[in-house]
C-alpha cells in the first residue's frame, strides 16, 4: 500500500507518516526544497510545490498512491491577514490543483483525504457539525472553506475525496509560532529560572484543542472508510486560553500565573471566533474514533517536552 502526504514535514505529517510506516505502508512526501527537508524516519521524498501543476503531476506520476493525505498549508491563521492571496493559492487553489491532476487520471480508486479546518465555520454558534454553514471571517478560513467545497465538488463526480474538518490540535512538535508552544516554552522558562513574562493577545478566546497524533489516526480511519464523506474531528469540549495557561502553569507548581501573564492588544487577531468547539459525533457512531489524550495530558506533555528542550540546552552549554 503506497500513500502520498503533501505537508510531511509539519506536525501532522510527522504523526500521520509514523503511523502508516508502522502499519506497513510505503510512505512518500511531498516536499519543496529536497535538499533541505527534514523527513519523518521511512518516508521517501518526492519533489513538489502545491503551486506548481506540473509538480504535482510529476509526483503522482511517481508513487502513484492509494492513499493521498493533503496536509500542505500555510498554517498561521495570523499570516493568512498578511499574504491572504498567497495562502489561498496554497490552501484553497492547491487542493483544486491536485483534485483535477487525480480525475485527468480517472484514478477514481485513490482515497484522498484533505485537512480541513474548523477556521471554515467563523464565529458560528457552538457546537459546530458537519452541517453547520460555511462562514469564514478569516482569509486562512476563506481558503480552507474553497477546499472543503472542492473536495464536495469532485467527489460529486466521482473521486474518492473526503475531508476531516480539524479543531485546534497540538503536540510538543507545535512550532513555537502558535499560542499554544508559545505558553508552554515560556512556562518552562519560567519554571526555570526566567523572569520575562509570556505576553499574549487575550485570556478570553475559547477554543478545542486535542492531540495531533489522535487526529493522524482519525485520517487513517476515514481514508478506510468504505465511502468518502467529511467528519468534524474535535475532542468536543472548549478552554479558553486562560485555561490553557493555567494549565500548564499548574503543572510546574505555579499557582498563582497572573503576575507572569501581561495581555497586548496589538498581538489580537482581527475577526477571531470567540468559540471554536467540535460535534464529532459522526466520526465517533461511524468509524469508532476517539481522542486518546485529553486536554490535562496535553498541556502537561507539552511543558515536559520544552522542559526536556531547556535541560539539553543547558547540558550542552
Amino acid at each position: 500500500m503506497r500513500a502520498l502526504i503533501t505537508g510531511v514535514t509539519g506536525q501532522d505529517g510527522w504523526y500521520l507518516s509514523e503511523l502508516l510506516v508502522a502499519q506497513g505502508h510505503e510512505v512518500f512526501g511531498l516536499v519543496v526544497d529536497l535538499d533541505t527537508a527534514q523527513l519523518p524516519p521511512g518516508v521517501r521524498p518526492l519533489s513538489g510545490d502545491m503551486s506548481d501543476t506540473a509538480s504535482l503531476a510529476a509526483a503522482l506520476d511517481d508513487c502513484r498512491p492509494a492513499e493521498l493525505y493533503n496536509l500542505a498549508s500555510i498554517s498561521s491563521v495570523a499570516r493568512s491577514w498578511n499574504d491572504p492571496a498567497l495562502v489561498a493559492d496554497v490552501n484553497g487553489v492547491g487542493v483544486l490543483r491536485l483534485l483535477d491532476q487525480l480525475r485527468r487520471r480517472d484514478w477514481t480508486h485513490v482515497r484522498f483525504v484533505q485537512a480541513g479546518s474548523a477556521e471554515i465555520f467563523g464565529d458560528a454558534a457552538a457546537p459546530q457539525s458537519e452541517a453547520t454553514p460555511l462562514r469564514p471571517v478569516t482569509p486562512y478560513g476563506v481558503a480552507k472553506a474553497l477546499a472543503q467545497h472542492a473536495v464536495l465538488a469532485y467527489r460529486t463526480s466521482g473521486l474518492w475525496a473526503a475531508s476531516v474538518i480539524l479543531y485546534n490540535h497540538e503536540s510538543p512538535r507545535r512550532p513555537v509560532g502558535f499560542v499554544t508552544r508559545k505558553i508552554t516554552k515560556a512556562v518552562a522558562g519560567i519554571a526555570t529560572g526566567a523572569r520575562e513574562p509570556l505576553v499574549l493577545g487575550t485570556l478570553d478566546v475559547r477554543r478545542d484543542w486535542g492531540f495531533a497524533g489522535d487526529y493522524a489516526e482519525a485520517m487513517t480511519l476515514v481514508a478506510r472508510h468504505e465511502r468518502p464523506d467529511d467528519f468534524v474531528v474535535s475532542s468536543g469540549v472548549s478552554h479558553t486560553i486562560a485555561e490553557f495557561v493555567a494549565a500548564a502553569f499548574a503543572h510546574v507548581g505555579i499557582d498563582d500565573w497572573r503576575p507572569w501573564v501581561r495581555i497586548d492588544a496589538d498581538l489580537r487577531r482581527p475577526a477571531d471566533a470567540a468559540e471554536q468547539r467540535g460535534d464529532s459525533r459522526h466520526i465517533r457512531e461511524t468509524l469508532g474514533w476517539r481522542p486518546r489524550i485529553d486536554f490535562q495530558q496535553l498541556v502537561a506533555a507539552m511543558v515536559d517536552a520544552d522542559l526536556a528542550r531547556i535541560g539539553a540546552t543547558e547540558s550542552v552549554e
